[in-house]
């Protein structure tokens, strides 16, 4: 992935961005349900991935979750600590945690995968099971598509997967699907699909 592209790009729309998106109120019911239902009750640190404005981070730490939350562009980590006070937000990238082996217990990454090219996602999703306990949890939010393939995106190119293929490349990571959801485009949506998964290998 082009990281200083795709952080340029969200960086020059950060403000309309947090508007349109920045709270759990913005946030389909279904996916609130889904992601509480696979990470809250975790025991340890769960890492929510391109955590943007922050709100899911928040959403989960208003669960009981110890969420923190990790983003590479700067003006969503300040809005962020600004409008979650207490809870642990830093600048980083999710191709590299910084974090020891096993070290945490879930990963919530929503969206924050779409503009990485195809090639690169089993690199990323290997860091991901590397930096997660046996059993941990995996939720990822994606668009959805019957083959995969680059699309112009608003904010910077990004890519739609089969659920089935993300499944498969779980597997190579060493996950195992646990459930999924999809919903159709609505005609002001493109087709959604969430995956959870858990650590087995």
């Amino acid at each position: 992935m082009d990281t200083e592209k795709v952080r340029q790009a969200y960086t020059s729309v950060a403000e309309l961005y947090i508007s349109l998106f920045g709270t759990v109120q913005q946030v389909d019911a279904d996916d609130l349900a889904f992601i509480g239902r696979h990470l809250a009750g975790r025991p340890g640190t769960v890492l929510d991935l391109g955590c943007g404005p922050g709100h899911l981070t928040g959403y989960l730490c208003s669960l009981g979750v110890d969420a923190a939350g990790i983003d590479m562009v700067p003006d969503f980590i300040a809005h962020a600590r600004a409008a979650h006070p207490g809870v642990e937000f830093q600048l980083g990238s999710i191709e590299r945690l910084g974090v020891a082996n096993g070290s945490v217990d879930g990963i919530l990454a929503w969206y924050s995968l779409i503009h990485l090219p195809p090639q690169d996602l089993d690199r990323v999703l290997a860091e991901f099971r590397r930096a997660m306990v046996r059993g941990g949890g995996l939720v990822l939010g994606l668009f959805d598509a019957d083959e995969v393939g680059a699309f112009d995106h608003k904010v910077v190119t990004a890519y739609r997967w089969p659920v089935d293929e993300i499944s498969e490349r779980l597997v190579r990571a060493g996950f195992q699907e646990v459930e999924r959801l999809q919903r159709p485009s609505d005609g002001n949506h493109r087709p959604h699909a969430a995956i959870a998964a858990i650590a087995v290998v």
